[in-house]
């Protein structure tokens, strides 16, 4: 079976000066602010592309990785994880960093590790991303 989920945004203006809302659709979990400004610039309280991006990786990426500690026989207790999302004005997004803190019992450092850097190529975000560097700092709490 698959799944389409949908996302709408109505954009009025030009890119400099313009502004819009991305609304999350299937869910319907909520509206976001987004301009050009809070993108190339940073602004805290308006949302960027890079920023929702980053939001389906980390997402993405726990979902795998406790799937992938699930079937080599240590669920974790749990997952944290954060995905950096780096976009260049002039370049476009540069790259993603997963940071990931877990706390997992009865698992090694190697093994662990391991898990990791497979759940990372695994994950569907990951490979929808394949044109930009992924890195993974997982750490065990």
């Amino acid at each position: 079976m698959t799944v389409t989920s949908e996302s709408t945004t109505v954009w009025r203006g030009d890119l400099l000066t313009g502004s819009g809302t991305t609304t999350l659709d299937s869910s319907k979990a909520g509206s976001f602010a987004v301009n050009w400004k809070a993108r190339s610039e940073g602004e805290g309280s308006v949302t960027t592309p890079e920023e929702l991006l980053g939001a389906a990786h980390a997402s993405c990426f726990s979902m795998a990785f406790a799937n992938a500690l699930t079937r080599f026989g240590t669920t974790p207790e749990s997952l944290q994880t954060t995905a950096a999302v780096t976009f260049d004005p002039a370049e476009g997004v540069t790259g993603s960093h997963l940071l990931v803190s877990a706390v997992v019992p009865g698992i090694s450092e190697a093994d662990f590790q391991r898990i990791a850097e497979e759940a990372k190529a695994g994950c569907p975000i990951s490979r929808a991303l394949a044109g930009i560097p992924i890195t993974l700092e997982a750490s065990l709490a």
